[in-house]
């Protein structure tokens, strides 16, 4: 940890049609990935910008999963590289615990999902919506395949849906957050807790701000008081395991602790020129890929490309992250655990399965984060026009190689969607001690 700096899609999608068409250059590319899973977004930049040469390099590293369907259900299918029209939902699963971690003797033989986040973009590619899954929320939890083929599981009732990667790995998490959400979840991927901490140094370490002082004893976090910290390795998994450190000590506050970092990672990618970096994206890929698995419809290169360029142009501001509503304190089975708050969650993925854009409450981002009261003013993302010079955030004046997309029309305001916690990619918080 370094000295402190000075504070400052739905329709339930199989997949998208798609139609060929002339890549841009990749320093055109913007991509929520990296603010979601930095390994994630590694793989759909570099494994194009390092070119064909080294591709099947890193793709030697990469521990594919082939995704099963329920009976009924149309199979999986993979795009070819062109124009992606439409939207797509992505699940992002943080696994601890897997065999080869540090410290896994000391945690149990189980190997669990521990963060889930369903990554939704819009059908106008012109918003995206994160939705964190608390651990600790009890939800039903399907039959799933055997991973090795043989048989499969029993379906249960009510489970911590951190369990559901024991109960058949990726695949079973994927089959879970479908039933939970009423989303079809083509793509898919994983990364391991030391993963995590390997990224963190490969970008040069993510700027977090605390509202005070951070000891927690079972995740190792120190942070001696506020202000704003780069954190690197260790330390910047230590920041996004810990739980008793931040907020109530909840799962809950957890995960807006958690958004606090991945809104600072989104705007360190996008702000220092790290997707323009072939080198640096280079011997990220390589750290990224040798502690992932990817499900066989993520790790084809068509459709990396495909989701780049459908990403690239999303204004920060209209990415949200939010928790997934819920609460804590119930009792029978819910008891210790988090229970959903199932109309507050039927109102949030109505919205998102109607591509209808929404706020958040004015300053409900959550038990373990605050809104920075150093943050400069956001300014908003200027719609693109045919003829103007992009101008990235990181000062460089870049031509565009074509010209840029049609501009969109006004939208009515984003209506306010009470009862749920988060914030946007824009917005600068700080974490909450406790």
């Amino acid at each position: 940890m370094s000295e402190p700096v000075r504070d400052r899609g739905s329709r339930s999608l199989p997949t998208a049609h798609v139609r060929h068409g002339r890549l841009r250059r990749s320093r055109a590319w913007k991509t929520i990935f990296a603010t979601l899973a930095a390994s994630l977004a590694v793989v759909l930049v570099s494994t194009v910008s390092v070119g064909a040469i080294t591709l099947a390099q890193i793709n030697s590293n990469i521990d594919v999963v082939e995704l099963e369907v329920l009976e009924g259900q149309e199979e999986r299918i993979i795009p070819t590289v062109g124009k992606w029209e439409g939207g797509f939902n992505v699940l992002l699963v943080g696994i601890d615990n897997e065999p080869g971690q540090a410290d896994s003797r000391e945690r149990g033989s189980a190997t669990l999902n521990d963060v889930n986040i369903l990554i939704h973009v819009a059908e106008d590619q012109q918003s995206a919506v994160a939705v964190s899954i608390p651990r600790d929320m009890v939800v039903p939890i399907p039959s799933c395949p055997d991973p090795d083929g043989e048989g499969s599981s029993f379906a249960m009732s009510a489970q911590p849906i951190n369990v559901a990667w024991s109960y058949g790995g990726l695949n079973c998490v994927v089959l879970t957050v479908e039933a939970l959400t009423g989303l079809s979840i083509p793509y898919a991927g994983a990364i391991s807790f030391n993963g995590v901490a390997q990224l963190a140094n490969a970008v040069g370490g993510v700027d977090v701000c605390v509202d005070g002082p951070i000891n927690d004893p079972y995740t190792g976090l120190k942070i001696p008081s506020a202000g704003t910290w780069t954190l690197a390795g260790g330390d910047a998994l230590a920041f996004l395991r810990t739980r008793y450190g931040v907020g109530d000590g909840s799962d809950l506050g957890r995960i807006s602790n958690q958004q606090v970092y991945l809104s600072s990672l989104m705007r360190k990618v996008q702000n220092e020129g790290v997707l323009t970096d072939v080198t640096k994206l280079y011997g990220i890929a390589v750290v990224a890929t040798s502690s992932m698995k990817l499900s066989s419809t993520l790790v084809s290169l068509d459709t990396m490309v495909s989701m780049a360029q459908a990403l690239r142009n999303v204004p920060t501001e209209n990415i949200v992250f939010v928790q997934y509503p819920s609460r804590t304190g119930g009792t029978g089975v819910y008891s210790g655990k988090v229970q959903p708050i199932t109309s507050a969650a039927s109102a949030l993925f109505e919205r998102i399965r109607a591509d209808e854009r929404f706020t958040l409450e004015a300053g409900n981002t959550g038990r373990g984060s605050t809104l920075d009261p150093n943050a400069p003013a956001v300014e908003p993302t200027p719609e693109p026009t045919p003829t103007e010079v992009a101008v990235p955030k990181n000062g460089k004046i870049v031509p565009e190689v074509e010209p840029t997309l049609e501009p969109v029309a006004p939208t009515e305001p984003a209506a306010v969607l009470p009862g749920v916690e988060g914030q946007t990619a824009a917005d600068r918080t700080c974490s909450v001690s406790n």
